[in-house]
């Protein structure tokens, strides 16, 4: 059985949540370590996060989305009364590991540099969401088709890809193309 952390050594947790109640879980937990003072007990709350871009009416928007919806990681020097005081906050369903007898688990350090590894890594990836459809007129604006214009006939949202069907010399011709290389094109 792994102890509880008596000693002032900062370990990383993982905070089970409500799903999507995960940034207001960070908020409330901010606000009551400032309140009790305790800010030298939590040194980061983190929201494994990645950036996606929604394409809506032509519009692309980028937002940000969980990738581990309902958990919450929390580096911290974890004591009783600390857990205790995050348990009571709305929203926390309680840490992974821990039960009425056993306190909570830390990760190993190989399994936190792995989750954050993968947060930075998804900060740079962004994805484009819900951003074509079969039907969409399109202009494609990267790579040796740029200029063209053509009708979206198969998108696969998992691969960020996409079927464009484009007029070549008169022909109709399927091209494949990436959600970055084309954009809605708009009725002037």
């Amino acid at each position: 059985m792994i102890q509880q952390a008596t000693d002032t050594t900062p370990r990383w947790y993982v905070l089970r949540t409500y799903t999507g109640q995960e940034r207001r879980v960070q908020k409330a937990i901010e606000q009551e370590i400032k309140h009790r003072h305790l800010q030298e007990r939590i040194l980061r709350i983190v929201i494994p996060e990645e950036t996606v871009f929604e394409v809506r009416r032509g519009k692309r928007r980028e937002k940000r989305r969980n990738f581990l919806p309902g958990y919450v990681l929390i580096e911290a020097v974890l004591d009783k009364k600390l857990q205790d005081i995050i348990l009571s906050i709305t929203g926390v369903m309680g840490f992974l590991g821990a039960t009425q007898q056993r306190p909570p688990e830390p990760l190993k350090p190989e399994e936190v540099e792995r989750i954050l590894a993968r947060i930075e890594e998804r900060k740079d990836i962004a994805t484009i969401e819900n951003a074509y459809q079969v039907g969409d007129p399109v202009r494609i604006i990267d790579g040796p088709f740029k200029g063209f214009s053509g009708t979206v006939t198969d998108v696969n949202n998992d691969k960020q890809k996409l079927k464009v069907e484009v007029a070549i010399l008169g022909r109709k011709t399927p091209v494949e193309l990436d959600f970055a290389q084309v954009e809605i094109e708009r009725p002037e």
